[in-house]
């Protein structure tokens, strides 16, 4: 019953996402349900302790660099430096090559350790101006984004700086370099089979007659420039080049000025308890946010003159945006929470942990708890601190390095977490306007074809030995 009671609950988000309801009113209404069926006495203290503790600790981390990446997108579009980018895209590779653009500038930016949140952001509009010169239906551009920003870079090639390949190397002592080999093939494969399946689309698309879709009828369209004329495309990128760099050099600077904690005296008035942090924990948001605040500065200083006057508008939608997306993501973490709480989530895991085979233990234990959670990094952390030592004593015994245990897990997290209640799913399609109806079928392949890549790569270490 307990377990009956967790899928119902998981199954029922996942068509309220898909019917386009929205997540942040029906997630505690699923995630409550749940523990109504269990035991009503612990709904209420669920709710505050647990869920809002989740939901509200999200949105103290996260909501700034939610905030920033969508005025940072925002001047994007304000400023021209979209359509000046798409333009030379465009000369360089041909409009039929839109797809493979928008997968690599993603990539780039993820691999570069911009948040994958913040790529939405600031891809979107590139991706939009693209589609429509190129005439590719807007309903694929979720799809492509999260091939470049959800899969290969995230957590599959290796030494890729997002979290998902970072929470592994403190169960495994390995670092995110692990199994260069199998994370590159990986890679690969991920990469070629999906962009194979979105020309696919796009032929399918042609054939039929279906242009990018008439602007007067889509949602969140970006906004046309307004200038005298367009800005220079290396001229364009540079605020993109900016935050990614930034990104990577104050990752680094960050725990040097500040050490492994910092605390300051918050009264100035009276005595109260000084605020201590520690700093690892926040490094990567800071750094993040600090990148993101120089993208914001570059864009201004590059194109005062057509992004201030429309600047009020733009940051009005801007913040909007950013709270709506921030919200669903915050609510989607706060149910995850609370099903994890609950003994069907306990019995699932047991359940994964009786597959004999170590690797396909492990893949299926972390892609699985990933997808009832909805976060990758989510269901990555829960398999691991509740497994990780079944996992470690069995690849021991059949002779596998940590290493493959590392890759293998982390690529797994990032499969099955896609799922229709998925926030970064959510985020995507509420930052591109589109539905769970229009878009997510795309979204879903590509995720299939991300989760079969982790039995690729086990497959490879068997038939070759590689690492």
């Amino acid at each position: 019953m307990d377990l009956l009671i967790i899928l119902a609950a998981l199954l029922f988000l996942m068509w309220i996402a898909y019917r386009g309801h929205s997540v942040i009113l029906f997630a505690p209404v699923a995630a409550l349900g749940a523990v109504l069926a269990t035991d009503p006495s612990l709904v209420a203290p669920m709710f505050t302790g647990l869920f809002m503790d989740k939901m509200v600790g999200f949105l103290k981390l996260y909501f700034p660099v939610f905030l920033l990446g969508a005025v940072f997108g925002k001047l994007i579009e304000l400023s021209g430096f979209s359509k000046s980018i798409v333009g030379a895209v465009i000369r360089l590779f041909g409009p039929q090559r839109a797809m493979l653009s928008i997968v690599a500038v993603c990539a780039l930016l993820t691999y570069g350790g911009v948040s994958l949140f913040v790529v939405v952001f600031a891809v979107y509009p590139f991706a939009a101006e693209l589609f429509r010169q190129a005439d590719i239906p807007k309903r694929l551009i979720p799809g492509t984004i999260a091939l470049g920003a959800f899969t290969f870079t995230m957590d599959a090639l290796p030494g890729s700086p997002q979290i998902q390949n970072i929470i592994p190397t403190s169960f495994f002592g390995t670092d995110t370099w692990a199994s260069p080999w199998l994370g590159t093939l990986g890679g690969v494969f991920i990469l070629a089979v999906g962009l194979v399946y979105l020309e696919w689309r796009r032929r399918a698309a042609l054939g039929k007659g279906e242009g990018y879709g008439d602007p007067d009828s889509l949602h969140n369209e970006p906004a046309a420039f307004g200038g005298d004329r367009l800005a220079h495309p290396l001229v364009a990128l540079l605020p993109l080049l900016l935050v990614g760099v930034g990104n990577k050099l104050l990752s680094g600077w960050i725990p040097l000025w500040y050490g492994d904690s910092h605390s300051f005296d918050p009264a100035v008035i009276g005595s109260a308890a000084p605020v201590v942090q520690e700093i690892p924990k926040v490094a990567a948001i800071w750094s993040v946010q600090g990148a993101l605040l120089v993208g914001i500065l570059s864009v201004l200083a590059l194109a005062w003159k057509p992004v201030i006057g429309r600047f009020s508008e733009g940051a009005r939608a801007a913040v909007g945006g950013a709270m709506l997306a921030a919200m669903n993501t915050a609510s989607e973490y706060g149910f995850g929470a609370v099903i994890a709480a609950l003994p069907g989530f306990l019995l699932v895991a047991n359940a994964l942990g009786a597959i004999p085979n170590p690797l396909i233990n492990e893949a299926i234990t972390v892609t699985a708890l990933a997808g009832i959670t909805g976060s990758a990094s989510g269901g990555m952390s829960i398999a691991l601190a509740a497994m990780s030592e079944t996992f470690i004593a069995n690849a021991n015994a059949a002779g596998i390095p940590m290493e493959v245990l590392h890759r293998v897990a982390a690529m797994a997290s990032g499969g099955m977490d896609t799922l229709p209640h998925n926030g970064a799913v959510i985020t995507l399609l509420a930052v591109t306007g589109l539905t769970h109806r229009q878009a997510y079928k795309d979204i879903f392949a590509i995720t299939l074809i991300k989760t079969s890549a982790v039995f690729v790569i086990i497959g490879l270490y068997y038939a070759f030995g590689l690492v």
